[in-house]
């Protein structure tokens, strides 16, 4: 019987602010679901205190931070208020971050498999994505609803990993938050960080593996070396 074939190295990435800028249209879309409870809007600056756990959790903290903790029954008709309104205006003003596509050009011609793992509802997530037009660039896309676990659970990362056909062994997690280091440490892979995304931290203060400071420093090379690097640690 022949062998079976090697499976495909696999890039994987965050969603909101690692590929894409999503800043905009999350405060937009949360600042409708927050006025309906007559609440001050947040701001940019409040985002990052605010993101990285989904919309139910974004909501719950928004309202919190304006001094109005919600009670169970009142949190899924204000989701259902930000999705409506989040889903009905993509893709708004989110854009890929400047040398993304590029980067995944590259990565796709040297024959790597690229995936996402968010915590963003799945059907936000593929949507806002198609209307984008970056569909063709993944093998896989899961959410925060995908399964029953979510970052920074080990089985978000593995469980993505298994759909984009790849292999854990040979496999680089990229995010700007905790939840994403975490994750690529739980799942025991490697980092890289983004500076430009929505951490309340300095990125360099999670610990991942490299930093990158634009896309353009993305290259099959990068990859590479982390994934060498990383085996002769886990080996020592």
């Amino acid at each position: 019987m022949a062998p079976a074939p090697a499976r495909a190295t696999l890039v994987v990435f965050d969603l909101d602010g690692t590929l894409l800028d999503t800043h905009s249209d999350l405060v937009e879309s949360l600042n409708h679901t927050i006025a309906a409870l007559g609440l001050e809007p947040v701001s940019y600056d409040d985002l990052t205190h605010l993101v990285g756990q989904g919309a139910r959790v974004m909501i719950e903290r928004a309202c919190r931070l304006r001094g109005h903790p919600l009670e169970a029954d009142a949190l899924p008709p204000l989701v259902e208020r930000f999705v409506a309104h989040y889903a009905g205006n993509m893709p708004g003003r989110t854009e890929p971050y400047p040398g993304l596509v590029a980067a995944m050009d590259r990565l796709s011609s040297a024959g790597y498999r690229l995936a996402v793992c968010t915590n963003k509802m799945e059907s936000l997530a593929l949507g806002l994505i198609d209307k984008l037009d970056l569909t063709q660039y993944f093998d896989a896309i899961t959410g925060g609803d995908t399964f029953e676990y979510r970052k920074p659970d080990a089985r978000h990362l593995t469980g993505t990993v298994d759909r984009a056909g790849g292999d854990i062994a040979r496999t680089v997690m990229i995010g700007d938050s905790i939840n994403d280091i975490a994750v690529a440490k739980n799942a025991g892979v490697p980092s890289i960080a983004v500076p430009f995304g929505y951490s309340d931290v300095p990125v360099s203060s999670l610990d991942p593996d490299q930093i990158i400071m634009h896309f353009d420093e993305l290259t099959p090379e990068l990859v590479e070396r982390l994934l060498r690097e990383f085996a002769t640690k886990v080996a020592v």
